[in-house]
């Protein structure tokens, strides 16, 4: 999405994310290998629908001044889907006593409900107004 994101501010904050993924994808084997367990990828279906809309509003709105509130809600989305299950995750490690996950699983937490703040700034500040243009 972020190739495809007209607005500067839009495209460095879903690549300020990416990156943050990739430190949540090996916090998440750290609270693996801290219960002892062997990571597995799954795909997620929900996930899946949600990054195939994103596809859908690329093609539809392509070049137009609606694509990147298209696109950032599509992320938030996503967003509101990884807190949900990361606040699962860490109510339940908490329930079982598993400091170190906790910690971790917090951490994940706290930046998935930042970029979600930072999307709802970007929209509220400008995105949505260009879209509302079109």
């Amino acid at each position: 999405m972020a190739k495809a994101a007209q607005s500067p501010d839009l495209k460095a904050a879903f690549e300020k994310h990416h990156g943050q993924t990739q430190e949540h994808v090996s916090r998440l084997e750290e609270v693996f290998e801290a219960i002892g367990k062997k990571p597995q990828g799954k795909t997620c279906a929900a996930i899946v629908g949600i990054t195939e809309e994103g596809a859908e509003i690329m093609e539809d709105y392509k070049g137009a001044p609606a694509l990147d509130a298209g696109l950032l809600a599509v992320a938030q989305a996503v967003e509101h889907y990884e807190i949900s299950r990361y606040g699962t995750m860490k109510t339940w490690a908490s329930e079982l006593g598993l400091d170190e996950a906790v910690s971790l699983l917090d951490l994940t937490l706290g930046e998935e409900k930042d970029t979600d703040a930072t999307l709802t700034k970007l929209a509220e500040s400008g995105v949505n107004v260009v879209a509302e243009i079109q």
